[in-house]
């Protein structure tokens, strides 16, 4: 890039005072700095572009690998399910023929393999809860004996409360 140090910067200063005149310059140097600011800020937003172009496409790049191993976990997770469901369904086959005989009752040993064993649905039962009380973290003994106030009174209640009684004369 070029390098303007200060020395360069008084020269063309100097020349452009000449060649201009003191009435134009400062006008023209604001059109400059206006120009030049618009240029920083162009050339901000096309930096500012290209990085986002870059960090979507690493974002896409990482998308990608992370689908490739979610199914990688789903494919092996379901290999080993099936696995087990083979080897229970091998199991519950072989317990099956081994109770084929009759039971004591008469019936085949079958019938009970059919058959679902299902715990009853639990049934809902209130909670015993009294929500429309207020439950506070401080006992109430425990405000009496350490002096705190339970209920609101106003100054001139408080004043005639403990006002001393006058003697019936």
């Amino acid at each position: 890039m070029i390098d303007f140090g200060f020395d360069k910067l008084a020269l063309i200063g100097a020349v452009a005072l000449i060649v201009i005149g003191p009435e134009k310059l400062p006008k023209l140097a604001r059109t400059v700095g206006h120009l030049v600011g618009k240029a920083q800020r162009y050339v901000a937003d096309v930096k500012a572009e290209v990085n986002r172009s870059i960090e979507l496409e690493e974002l896409k790049k990482m998308k990608s690998q992370f689908e490739n191993a979610a199914r990688d976990v789903e494919q092996s997770v379901q290999q080993e399910v099936n696995s087990a469901q083979s080897s229970l369904n091998s199991t519950w086959e072989g317990l099956g023929s081994d109770a084929g005989g009759t039971s004591a009752d008469g019936s085949t040993g079958d019938s009970w393999a059919h058959q679902t064993l299902q715990p009853p649905p639990p049934t809902y039962s209130r909670p015993n809860k009294k929500w429309r009380l207020k439950r506070t973290a401080v006992p109430n003994w425990y405000k009496q004996r350490s002096g705190v106030r339970t209920r609101a009174q106003s100054g001139a209640a408080r004043v005639a409360r403990f006002r001393p009684k006058a003697d019936a004369r």
